[in-house]
């Protein structure tokens, strides 16, 4: 669900700060890494023809094998060991997904989408239905969830509108929808509000309500994506009451199997699990549910731990994985952490990658910014399904090719000091081409970050000890800037125009219209006075320009608005680029804007508090050094 998914994690404190204490495995290291989260999306695949429909554009997904594809659950003789009834046929009269109804027509009175057992065997197939819900604030993260499991060739899914302008919307895409009954807000609820623990609430009862159908339900959050068919693998485990994914950062297993349970600390992580409608799983959801109305301060994925967790062993035989659980008779298996993704095995470890592995599913946990930060990641990992105007800024893009030298990534211990040298180099990199950004009035492409220390919300000596996480590794941009406050609108008269941004993967994503990567122009900065470097428009070779460091305002205007029609400028460094505004009101509101985009590094170990603040403007402070505040007074953003 929505919220900050650092926060999402944040219950699990001891458990994580015991990870030192009970695993010692060995940290890999590599001297040179890309954790690019593009390699986990392969080609584009053509999309049917009902998505055409559809207000997005096809983009590059993970595929399943087709012989995968084309697997369907334990035959029934294996299924009816574990008191499931027959499969029911899907009805043959829904129409596909994508299918939008005609505009002649009236939308179904409200009634019609109440959940009941008839609704879901319209979508079930396989005896499967596979669910999420949300409120309109979070109907792109639904549409995209929509899009992955349709592109994967599944149809059997519902989503759950917990207000009636979702319903409506969802129902005019040709999207199967029921009516929740919550009549909840149509925002952004935030991370630990009442309104947020009222949905975790929504989803227990929604379970509850659906298992006595006798269909078996993948849960899913709406902050999440299907990259490959997960069907296939549930099936390989008929005898699992419940399925579920965790917050496991350390791997217990380097293949596809079941996380080794007796080796999981994190938490179970409700964000994705799948039920069998059997009379343990039954039983586990509705003292759950009661758990949960009987006391309205439970966080619902710290009541399902503590209820599963009740009892846990012994193992149910020497090969599945599954564990007894909860009353001693509930069969329990845990998701691999590896391809059953957390945002830390994805977006961090990219432990899939390490152990040549393909990934099922990501899910934007342990990750900062809010909504906007999760939102972020998905794009960065090309699988955020955006309308086709995201990828056509009226004004243009802007974006460059970062210089790094190697030692800042590769030289010297992994520490505080080294890190924050790498960033800090980046970021006043970063810095200038926000200003040439403003200044040219375009969209800048965030270039690609890179960090030696990872970053979470207690102190730790680097990276997780026991991780895979590589050092140096591509960063998430949350992990440094405050993606959320980088797309706040903010008052015009203390911070200047918004500055529009897309994620560094932006160019490569297939989703960019031929229109826009065919038009180009490759800007090389240059030393004034060396040859054929001086401020003209004359690009003597086609779709190249020489550009003078160090030029100023007047200058950058004069030269480019030749070239305001071109979609791309790409500057070959943004080292000494711009001098500055000329105008001091202008320059201070940039200041104002762009200092407030940066965040925390956390956290040391020895002080508290044991977090360092970003600082945009690091290169002004004579003697500037990465220590936490020192004080109560110290405490707060730079100034």
């Amino acid at each position: 669900m929505g919220g900050n998914g650092c926060q999402e994690v944040a219950n699990t404190k001891p458990v994580f700060l015991a990870i030192y204490a009970t695993v010692i495995i060995g940290v890999v290291f590599s001297s040179f890494y890309v954790l690019s989260a593009m390699s986990s999306a392969k080609s584009a695949a053509d999309s049917n023809t009902s998505w055409l429909s559809s207000p997005f554009p096809s983009i590059a997904k993970v595929d399943s094998h087709p012989r995968e594809q084309a697997l369907n659950f334990s035959p029934p003789a294996t299924v009816g060991k574990v008191g499931v009834p027959a499969p029911a046929p899907q009805s043959a009269l829904m129409p596909p997904i994508w299918e939008v109804p005609p505009r002649t027509q009236k939308m179904p009175p409200l009634k019609a989408f109440q959940l009941s057992k008839e609704l879901v065997q319209q979508r079930v197939k396989d005896n499967v239905i596979i669910v999420t819900f949300g409120n309109y604030a979070f109907m792109d993260f639904i549409l995209t969830w929509v899009k992955h499991l349709t592109d994967l060739g599944l149809s059997n899914l519902l989503v759950g509108a917990m207000d009636t302008k979702l319903l409506e919307a969802l129902y005019w895409k040709g999207v199967p929808v029921f009516d929740m009954g919550s009549h909840m807000s149509t925002i952004d609820v935030g991370w630990g509000s009442p309104t947020f623990h009222k949905m975790g609430r929504e989803k227990v009862i929604l379970i509850d309500s659906v298992l006595p159908y006798g269909y078996e339900l993948l849960m899913c959050d709406t902050d999440m994506v299907w990259l490959k068919n997960p069907l296939p693998y549930l099936a390989r485990y008929p005898g699992a009451d419940v399925l579920t994914s965790s917050d496991q950062v350390i791997p217990t297993v380097v293949d596809d199997r079941l996380d080794i349970w007796q080796q999981v600390t994190g938490a179970y992580n409700i964000g994705i699990f799948h039920w069998r409608p059997t009379d343990s799983a039954k039983k586990l959801a509705k003292e759950w549910k009661d758990m949960l109305l009987a006391d309205d301060k439970i966080w619902d994925q710290n009541g399902f731990n503590d209820l599963v967790r009740r009892q846990l062993g012994p193992s149910v035989d020497e090969d599945s994985g599954l564990v007894y659980a909860f009353d001693g008779n509930l069969k329990l298996g845990i998701l691999p952490a590896s391809i059953f993704c957390s945002g830390h095995t994805y977006f961090v470890q990219a432990t899939y990658q390490q152990f040549r592995l393909e990934p099922y599913a990501v899910h934007t946990t342990f990750q900062y910014a809010g909504t906007e930060g999760k939102r972020h990641r998905l794009r960065e990992a090309m699988v955020f399904y955006d309308p086709p105007e995201y990828y056509d800024s009226p004004g243009g893009f802007l974006s460059f090719k970062p210089s790094l030298p190697k030692n800042l990534l590769l030289d010297g211990e992994h520490n505080v000091e080294s890190h924050f040298s790498l960033v800090n180099y980046q970021m006043k990199q970063i810095r200038t081409a926000l200003a040439v950004a403003l200044l040219l009035n375009r969209t800048l492409v965030m270039p690609p970050l890179w960090c030696r220390l990872d970053r979470l919300w207690f102190a730790h000596p680097g990276v997780l000890q026991g991780s895979v996480t590589r050092q140096p590794f591509l960063c998430p941009l949350d992990h440094v800037f405050e993606v959320n406050v980088m797309l706040k609108e903010l008052p015009l008269e203390e911070f200047g125009p918004a500055i529009n941004i897309r994620e560094y993967s932006f160019l490569d994503n297939p989703s960019v219209p031929k229109e826009v990567k065919g038009s180009w122009l490759d800007v090389q900065l240059c030393q004034e006075g060396t040859r054929d470097c001086h401020a003209s428009n004359d690009t003597s070779t086609p779709g190249a320009l020489r550009f003078p460091k160090r030029s100023n305002e007047e200058t950058f205007k004069a030269v480019f608005s030749t070239f305001k029609d071109v979609k791309v400028i790409q500057f070959s460094s943004m080292q000494d680029a711009f001098l500055g505004f000329n105008d001091k009101t202008t320059e201070q509101r940039f200041k104002n804007r762009v200092k407030r985009y940066v965040g925390i590094w956390c956290c040391v170990g020895n002080h508290t508090p044991g977090h360092i603040y970003y600082d945009m403007y690091w290169d002004e402070k004579p003697g500037w050094k990465p220590i936490p505040p020192q004080t109560p007074e110290d405490d707060h953003p730079p100034l």
